[in-house]
C-alpha cells in the first residue's frame, strides 16, 4: 500500500491533468477563432518559398518558370552581388560562424568595430552601434536615452518597431498626425515644461512611399529646443545624391541628431540594424540599450556582407543615380494606366486598392503573370486602405517595369480594378 503522501498526490495529479488538458483546449479554441476571423477579413499573410537568390528574378515553389521580384527591399540589387557574396564567404572563413556570446562579454570582433566606425564615417556622425535588426535598434534606443522628465513627439504613421520602442520607455509621450507640421508644433509647445524633447520620425515611410518633411521638423526642433531622430531604413544606400538618407536628400544632415538604420534592406539585404549619431550616447547605450546587452553579435558574414555593400556605395554613386529614372517609369505609366499611385518619387510604390480582397487576389493573379508582388491590408496598413507596395530596384530593367505595368493593366482589368 502507498505512503499516504503518494498516494494523495497520484489522486490529486489526475485532476490537475485534466485541468491541464482543459487549458490547453481553451487556447486552442480561442486561437483557432482568431485564425479564423483573420481568414474570413481576407488579411491571412501566406508564405510563398524562394527556391533562389534574392534578385530582380526568382524561382518560387511550385510555380513554372523564372518571376519577376518587385516587391523586395533590394533597392541596390546587393543581395546577390558577387562581390558581397564573396566578402561574406571570407568573413566566414576568417572568424567563424558565429561568437556565441553578446558583445560586452566576448563577441567583439575586428570586423564589427571596422563596421561601426565604417556606418559613423557614412553617415558623418561620430559614432555607431550594431544590432541584431533595426527593430532591436529602435527598441533600444528609447527606453535608454528618455526619462520621465522627457518628452518624445512621434508621427502616428511611423514603423511599428518605433512604436514599440517608445512603449518602453517611461518619457511623455506625444503622437502628432502625419507628415502634419502644424499638429507637431502644437505638440512641440505642450511638450516644453520636459526636459529633452525628441521628435521621432521615419525618413520615408514603408507603406506609402512618401517622405519626411525633415527641413520642417528640424526647423521646428530648433525653434522649441528639440532633438530629432530619423528612422532610415527605407532610405539609407539610395536617397540622396550619394545614398546617405532623406536627411541628405533634404539637405540637414546636420541638424538630425540620432539616426536608426539597417543592414538588411539595400545595404547586402542579409540582416542587422545600427545607430549612429553623438559618441556619448552610442556609449551610453552600450552600456543601457536591452537588445544589445541581451542578443548574440552578428554574425562576421554578415558583417563582412554589409561591409562591402558600404564598400560598393561608397565607391561609386552610379547605382543609386538609376533609381531615380526608373522609379518615375513605373509611377507614372501606372499612373497613366488609371491607378492611384502612393507617395512621390520614392522606390515604394503603393498601388492603392483599398479592399484587403481584392489586393490578395490581384497579387496572386499577378504571380500567375509571373510577376511578384504581395498584397498589404490590416494591421499592416489601416483598414479600408488596402494595396499591393511595388519597389522599383536599381536592378530592374526598363522591360522588367514596363512587363510589370502590363501586368497589373490586366489583371486590374480582371478584377474591375480598372474600367
Amino acid at each position: 500500500m502507498w505512503a499516504g503522501g503518494v498516494w494523495r498526490a497520484a489522486l490529486s495529479g489526475a485532476p490537475r491533468g485534466r485541468r491541464a488538458q482543459s487549458a490547453l483546449a481553451q487556447l486552442r479554441g480561442i486561437l483557432e477563432a482568431e485564425l479564423e476571423g483573420i481568414r474570413g477579413a481576407g488579411t491571412w499573410k501566406s508564405e510563398r518559398v524562394i527556391t533562389s537568390r534574392q534578385g530582380p528574378r526568382i524561382h518560387v515553389d511550385g510555380v513554372s518558370g523564372g518571376i519577376l521580384n518587385f516587391c523586395a527591399n533590394n533597392y541596390l540589387g546587393l543581395s546577390s552581388h558577387p562581390e558581397v557574396i564573396q566578402a561574406g564567404l571570407q568573413a566566414l572563413e576568417e572568424f567563424g560562424a558565429g561568437l556565441s556570446s553578446v558583445r560586452f562579454i566576448c563577441g567583439t570582433q575586428s570586423i564589427h568595430k571596422n563596421l561601426e566606425v565604417k556606418l559613423a564615417r557614412f553617415h558623418q556622425r561620430e559614432d555607431a552601434i550594431l544590432y541584431a535588426s533595426c527593430f532591436d535598434a529602435n527598441a533600444g534606443l528609447f527606453e535608454a536615452l528618455l526619462t520621465p522628465e522627457d518628452a518624445v513627439l512621434s508621427d502616428e504613421l511611423n514603423h511599428a518597431s518605433i512604436i514599440d520602442g517608445i512603449r518602453l520607455c517611461k518619457a511623455h509621450k506625444y503622437r502628432y498626425r502625419h507628415l502634419d507640421m502644424a499638429d507637431l508644433e502644437a505638440k512641440l509647445q505642450e511638450a516644453q515644461k520636459h526636459r529633452l524633447c525628441l521628435v521621432a520620425t521615419d525618413g520615408a515611410f514603408s507603406m506609402d512611399g512618401d517622405i519626411a518633411p525633415l527641413q520642417e521638423i528640424c526647423h521646428l526642433a530648433s525653434q522649441y529646443g528639440a532633438l530629432v531622430f530619423v528612422d532610415e531604413c527605407h532610405a539609407t544606400g539610395f536617397l540622396g545624391p550619394t545614398g546617405r538618407g532623406t536627411d541628405e536628400l533634404l539637405g540637414v544632415m546636420d541638424q538630425v541628431t540620432i539616426i536608426n538604420s539597417t543592414l538588411g534592406k539595400a545595404l547586402g539585404g542579409a540582416a542587422g540594424g545600427y545607430t549612429t549619431g553623438p559618441g556619448p550616447l552610442v556609449s551610453l547605450l552600450r552600456q543601457r540599450a536591452r537588445p544589445y546587452l541581451f542578443s548574440n553579435s552578428l554574425p562576421p558574414a554578415v558583417v563582412g556582407c554589409a561591409s562591402k555593400a558600404l564598400d560598393l556605395l561608397m565607391e561609386s554613386n552610379a547605382i543609386v543615380q538609376s533609381m531615380a529614372a526608373k522609379t518615375q517609369r513605373f509611377r507614372s505609366k501606372m499612373q497613366a494606366a488609371g491607378f492611384t499611385i502612393s507617395g512621390a518619387s520614392h522606390p515604394i510604390c503603393p498601388v492603392m486598392l483599398g479592399d484587403a480582397r481584392l489586393a490578395s487576389c490581384m497579387a496572386d493573379d499577378m504571380l500567375k503573370r509571373g510577376i511578384f508582388v504581395i498584397g498589404f491590408s490590416y494591421p499592416v496598413v489601416p483598414k479600408g486602405k488596402a494595396r499591393i507596395r511595388v519597389q522599383i530596384s536599381a536592378v530592374h530593367s526598363e522591360e522588367d517595369i514596363d512587363r510589370c505595368v502590363e501586368a497589373f493593366v490586366e489583371v486590374g482589368r480582371l478584377h474591375g480594378a480598372l474600367p
